[in-house]
């Protein structure tokens, strides 16, 4: 069902919609006026969430957060709910080495590309007390976890995709929303992924290199131009990528995933010697049966310096 539409569909879920708005509201509630527990810690929790389902470009936000705290001198580590991974036991610490059947991508991703240390739990506050404890954090950014109240914040950052928006505007299943609109109101900063709109900040993600997967040898943009390629991405939002390759020239011949979907060799077997290009989230979960035919797009995020200024000064 396409969420960003209003169909027969999502009109007949409109009434199981309404249901999971009051449940959604009656929860946040029961955390705000004290009735559930919210666990409080010693150091600045950063939660970068969104209020939609799908992808909305909070990973590379992630990064680019790590990346502008270690400039800044500052020991962080992140936590993750592990989507897609195996583990349900204790807090799993991340790196390099993880298996991502058991991490899930997109925390061996941000392991793999900053350095720190990365910590799955199912539940966050747990998440959050192990890399206090054992690793001395002194600041720690959660990837998604908006709506996970029973873990304290210092500063939310919602993050909208700044072509879908707000897809069809209903609530769960009928549509992509996890929150109401107001809530954004409730937020410090509303990053708008790819897009200008007023009141949010906008935040743009540029392509740097093509990466090989067995040497790590970095192509410039233009590598592919007129060439035809296989595109594989098993993302949020799998067209975003596409027209990314289609800009740089790429003739795509386009293999869509569903989000956090996790690749066999057959998956990639294809009838000719094309180039494979993928995300570097299909990266991680794709290197232990790589080939010299694949490559990832390396990406980089255009933000304000004005942004990071006052997250500084919210901390």
């Amino acid at each position: 069902m396409d969420l960003n539409t209003r169909g027969v569909v999502s009109y007949l879920l409109w009434p199981v919609s309404g249901v999971f708005y009051v449940l959604s509201r009656i929860r946040r509630s029961l955390y705000h006026f004290g009735i559930f527990r919210t666990n409080r810690f010693k150091v600045p929790v950063v939660v970068v969430g969104n209020i939609t389902v799908g992808g909305s470009g909070k990973t590379p936000i992630v990064i680019k957060l790590v990346e502008y705290f270690k400039q800044q001198g500052r020991r962080v580590g992140v936590v993750s709910r592990g989507y897609g991974g195996s583990n349900t036991n204790a807090s799993l610490l991340v790196n390099a080495d993880t298996n991502v059947l058991v991490s899930g991508d997109e925390p061996l991703l941000i392991a793999t590309q900053t350095q720190v240390p990365v910590m799955v739990n199912k539940c966050r506050s747990q998440a959050v007390q192990d890399l206090i404890e054992q690793h001395q954090v002194e600041i720690v950014v959660s990837d998604d976890g908006l709506q996970h109240y029973a873990m304290s914040r210092t500063v939310e950052i919602a993050v909208i995709d700044g072509h879908r928006r707000f897809g069809n505007g209903f609530f769960l299943p009928a549509g992509p929303l996890r929150e109401s609109l107001s809530r954004l109101k409730s937020v410090d900063f509303v990053i708008n992924n790819g897009s200008v709109f007023p009141g949010e900040i906008s935040a743009q993600i540029k392509p740097t290199h093509f990466v090989n997967l067995i040497t790590g040898e970095k192509k410039p943009l233009d590598f592919f131009s007129h060439q035809t390629c296989h595109g594989v991405a098993g993302i949020g939002y799998p067209q975003r990528f596409f027209q990314t390759l289609i800009k740089l020239g790429v003739e795509v011949q386009q293999h869509e995933f569903t989000d956090h979907y996790q690749y066999q060799v057959k998956d990639l077997e294809f009838d000719d010697n094309h180039p494979i290009i993928m995300t570097a989230k299909d990266w991680v979960k794709c290197r232990d049966f790589a080939n010299e035919k694949m490559y990832y797009l390396e990406i980089d995020l255009d933000i304000s310096d004005d942004f990071f200024t006052n997250l500084t000064a919210k901390i």
